[in-house]
């Protein structure tokens, strides 16, 4: 087994294929972001995470606004998510999609044995764009103060 739960190449699979931790650590994520925007969207934006970055350094950071921007988005508003934070709001939806994806075809594997194909990402793949996520974050994190 390679790291990330991977079976080595040319391994005969007795069952179904086990789900990549950091799948279950994104669906966790997304869950727990989707609570919490449900819950600020009910209290009309009076309940939220603050973020420490803004609240020290009166700036907002990168990630300010993912809170109401998915509040947004379980309202049907895009147009509204898109202004609290357009880069999460490209990223976000992305991610739940291949996260549900890899969820329902680990599920269908699990119990009709019904087999999806998966992604399957090169190392230098999963290395190469957490990178340039949190660059192009950091960037738009500048861009918003200095504009």
């Amino acid at each position: 087994m390679r790291p990330g739960g991977q079976p080595e190449p040319g391994a005969l699979r007795t069952g179904p294929e086990p789900l990549d931790r950091r799948v279950l650590g994104l669906a966790g994520t997304l869950a727990g972001g989707a609570v919490l925007a449900g819950v600020n969207s009910l209290s009309g934006g009076r309940i939220g995470l603050p973020c420490p970055f803004h609240a020290i350094t009166g700036l907002n950071c990168p990630f300010c606004g993912t809170t109401r921007m998915a509040a947004a988005f379980l309202q049907g508003d895009p147009a509204r998510a898109w202004s609290f934070n357009p880069p999460m709001a490209v990223v976000l939806p992305v991610v739940a999609l291949l996260v549900g994806y890899m969820l329902l075809a680990w599920t269908l594997e699990r119990l009709t044995r019904f087999h999806l194909p998966r992604p399957r990402p090169s190392a230098r793949l999963q290395r190469v764009v957490p990178m340039v996520f949190l660059v192009v974050m950091a960037l738009y994190g500048v861009l918003r103060n200095v504009f």
